[in-house]
């Protein structure tokens, strides 16, 4: 059965359903599912109640209702087959929609995934938004809200921009006018909001000599090359700039990286703006929407990132907006406490443990963070204690895609080891996690580096 096959079954089987129950996951992607899913059968007449979880596990389970609605589990449920049937949920009330690789599980649940298709670069919410449209091909107007969480799942990453059939959904984005494309654009986080010296020093995909990792660096490249603010402040936003100075300020940054014998065609991005979002907010990118909707889930406020994708932008926006500037907050304070304190560097990986320090929802946004700025060639792995079952460790890796296409495959390492280990895990080749029992932290960080040093030298190369 083809990817099609999928959406126009899995459309039936909700057209068929009076009662049904979302279970989706806390993040942009997660968040964005659950409201495409939602808008599109309330649209339909059908009763939809929903319900987030930050990972389907069995201290979560008791989350997932024990009525006699229909569940969708969104975002989640392909990896963790055996848990829904542990529960009891029949396969004919029972509908995945994910994008992570499926668990082997006796009892046959329904799925629209995309990894079976070859599809690696589709979110969830994708794959939600084509099932909303095969509802009703009126649904084009949820284009925008897949589009984020395509983008929040770093779907556009490797590519810079997205492909596939993610792409196709920009496309209806375009045409139904809730999307702005702008092609060759900078590649770096936060054109619509930050000042520009600020987005090219805190960037390093592509790493600049002289600017990334360096407020002062950028701020003198700008000034050398006669670039002015464009607001009443003087701050330089990017968005902002007239098309001549952004094309100036990219010629340069080209120079610069071929100076340094450094290729340039990461420097390029295509960027999804959103022209019906006022201008300077976070809400006008594609990205830095994904990050207000990552904090609300961070945070344990789903609802309210789901209610700003449904359009509120009086209660729910500011009270998202705060969220946002705590979220950064302890963001910074955990990426302060990573370098700080240093983590222990062996052969195949750099790791950590931060105890009790921080929550485990934030750990893996830390990690992405802190390896910017430490040794990038290698994956980073953080731990944490869960509070509220001091019997388990979370786990959280990152590494780049350079790392990635040298064959590293973190969701591969992490599921093989904390399965080893009596727990679970799950995630992509370029970010995943893992619970695994409090007590076998050496044996998980020992097996890992031995696995990341098997995928290396299988693909040929190394890290030193």
């Amino acid at each position: 059965m083809g990817i099609d096959s999928e959406v126009t079954r899995a459309a039936d089987i909700i057209n068929e359903q009076q009662d049904v129950t979302i279970i989706s996951h806390i993040d942009a992607d997660g968040i964005t599912s659950e409201t495409i899913l939602s808008e599109a059968l309330t649209r339909e007449g059908i009763s939809v109640k929903s319900v987030f979880v930050r990972q389907l596990e069995p201290l979560t389970m008791h989350q997932v209702p024990e009525d006699r609605s229909f569940k969708i589990f969104a975002d989640l449920g392909a990896g963790q087959q055996n848990l829904l049937q542990g529960k009891g949920l029949h396969s004919e009330k029972v509908l995945i929609i994910d994008h992570h690789v499926s668990q082997p599980c006796t009892t046959e649940y329904f799925q629209v995934n995309c990894i079976p298709h070859g599809y690696l670069k589709l979110s969830a919410a994708g794959l939600a938004y084509l099932v909303a449209r095969r509802l009703n091909p009126d649904n084009h107007d949820l284009a925008k809200i897949a589009i984020i969480g395509n983008v929040g799942d770093m779907m556009a990453r490797e590519h810079c921009g997205l492909t596939g059939p993610a792409r196709e959904i920009v496309e209806d984005g375009v045409s139904d006018g809730s999307v702005l494309v702008r092609q060759h654009d900078l590649n770096c986080y936060g054109t619509s909001t930050r000042p520009l010296h600020v987005c090219l020093a805190y960037n390093d995909d592509p790493f600049i000599s002289g600017i990334s990792n360096n407020i002062d660096g950028a701020r003198r490249f700008l000034k050398k090359i006669n670039i002015s603010g464009n607001d009443s402040r003087r701050e330089i936003i990017w968005e902002g700039l007239p098309f001549d100075a952004r094309k100036k300020v990219m010629s340069a940054l080209v120079e610069q990286l071929m100076a340094n014998g450094e290729p340039f065609d990461r420097l390029f991005c295509e960027t999804y703006l959103f022209p019906g979002e006022t201008v300077g907010e976070p809400l006008r990118n594609a990205q830095e929407f994904a990050t207000v909707l990552n904090a609300c889930g961070r945070w344990a406020r789903p609802d309210i990132g789901g209610a700003i994708c449904r359009g509120d932008r009086s209660i729910a926006y500011r009270d998202a907006k705060k969220m946002l500037t705590n979220h950064r907050a302890v963001i910074r304070e955990l990426l302060e406490y990573i370098l700080d304190k240093g983590v222990v560097e062996i052969s195949d990986l750099q790791h950590i443990h931060v105890g009790n320090r921080y929550p485990d929802t934030i750990v893996g946004i830390g990690a992405g963070m802190a390896l910017s700025k430490l040794n990038w060639r290698k994956p980073i792995l953080i731990m944490c204690q869960l509070p509220e079952d001091p019997s388990l460790i979370k786990a959280s890796m990152r590494t780049t895609e350079r790392v990635v296409s040298e064959g590293v495959d973190l969701q591969d390492v992490v599921n093989r080891v904390s399965e080893e280990l009596g727990g679970s895990g799950g995630g992509h080749k370029i970010a995943a996690g893992a619970y695994i029992p409090r007590g076998s932290e050496e044996r998980f960080v020992k097996r890992v580096n031995e696995l990341l040093g098997e995928q290396r030298s299988q693909k040929g190369s190394g890290y030193r």
